[in-house]
């Protein structure tokens, strides 16, 4: 199956560091071990593509540099051309495009081409832009993802939650929405990498891997970190990731006098990941008590993936995932109290981490590899798509 992977939102640069961006080569990745015939068509590279993708054919949509504001949003409308102009260079099997605000080509294309259209849909963009950043073309954003919804052939979510809230939203009918969860690369991130960190057996290693925004709760970890490391001075936090928030958790770290018992890590390379991760005894997911929490975190499968013991909040997806006292402890959103007694659980039961740890690392080979995740896609895709050939031949 021939295929093209659409993504053109400026904020996932498809060979970076962010997670959107880890998302958009993993499945190419297994789309390609599933023996699919790939090609991409991306507004921002990030960097250069490994080793293994460096084969798979990138088309550039112009880059939005040094455009903001009311310039940026239409230049994102116009881009739209632009792409039409890629995917009408060759004939495709099928059109996989990760939404984003304004696009409206790789699907439109692929219902005119008469092939199917997958559309993922990894969270309710135009609130999110509405809430953390800004957005002037409001009603134009709107028109555009109803004209994608409902030329879509199929609409992936990431989670049950952010299903239902698709469910009512203009262009969507409920028999055309999936859910399809991330998954992981159980042979990369696995309990096996050598930890980059030294390994002291006196320390205890409480870990986060994530970007540092406030979606993710790392201000309530830092306050449970120094109720527990309060009993147990030899108690290691290892934050990995940046972001907006580095400034308040140095204070909020130094507040605590905390000192050299916090790690910074700084934004690492994704190859890297693996090798924190087992450098980790411990490692959390810590999410605020959000309304309607639609997330699908890629760090859980990842943390499930290494056989890690896991604590992480108990909302969303995350609950259904984490079996408590099972593959992993849950702890109340946005709670720091029951985040640390979690801690304390793990901290004085060397066993029990190790136990919790070996059940994730089971589910996870069982149920969360990507290659499941395209397999699922691909076959999606050719569901949809014999009907359209069996159409034709009887024509």
């Amino acid at each position: 199956m021939r295929v093209a992977y659409v993504c053109t939102d400026p904020g996932v640069p498809i060979f970076g560091r962010k997670g959107g961006s880890i998302h958009v080569r993993e499945v190419v990745r297994a789309m390609l071990a599933q023996g699919a015939e790939v090609e991409i068509i991306a507004r921002r590279l990030g960097g250069d593509a490994p080793a293994d993708l460096a084969s798979v054919p990138v088309h550039r949509v112009s880059s939005l540099k040094g455009t903001s504001g009311l310039e940026r949003e239409r230049l994102l409308i116009e881009s739209n051309a632009e792409v039409r102009e890629h995917l009408n260079q060759r004939a495709y099997d099928c059109v996989y495009e990760r939404q984003a605000l304004f696009a409206t080509a790789g699907m439109v294309h692929a219902r005119e081409a008469g092939v199917p259209g997958l559309l993922e849909v990894n969270a309710p963009l135009i609130d999110e832009q509405q809430r953390y950043r800004e957005l002037a073309l409001i009603q134009e954003a709107e028109t555009a993802a109803k004209v994608t919804f409902a030329a879509a052939s199929a609409i992936l979510a990431v989670s049950d939650p952010l299903a239902e809230r698709l469910a009512d939203a203009p262009g969507v009918s409920r028999d055309r929405l999936h859910v399809v969860p991330n998954g992981v690369d159980t042979d990369r991130l696995s309990p096996d990498v050598h930890p980059a960190m030294t390994h002291d057996p006196r320390e205890i290693r409480i870990g986060f891997v994530g970007s540092l925004r406030n979606w993710h709760d790392v201000a309530s970890l830092i306050d449970a970190f120094a109720i527990v490391r309060a009993h147990d001075p030899q108690l290691r936090l290892v934050v990995v990731g940046d972001g907006p928030q580095r400034d308040s958790i140095e204070e909020q770290c130094a507040s605590h006098s905390l000192g050299l018992s916090v790690t910074l890590t700084g934004a690492v390379d994704a190859s890297d990941i693996p090798a924190w991760l087992s450098s980790m005894d411990i490692a959390v997911a810590p999410y605020p008590a959000l309304d309607g929490f639609y997330f699908s975190p890629l760090k859980l499968f990842e943390y499930m993936s290494s056989g890690r013991a896991i604590i992480a909040s108990n909302i969303g997806q995350i609950a259904e995932v984490i079996d408590d006292g099972s593959t992993g402890l849950l702890y109340d959103a946005g709670n720091t109290a029951s985040l640390a007694q979690a801690l304390s659980r793990l901290i004085e039961n060397a066993e029990f981490r190790r136990s919790l740890g070996e059940a994730a690392r089971a589910v996870a080979l069982r149920e969360h590899r990507w290659t499941s995740v395209a397999a699922r896609i691909l076959t999606l895709a050719k569901d949809l798509r014999d009907p359209v050939a069996a159409r034709e031949g009887a024509a």
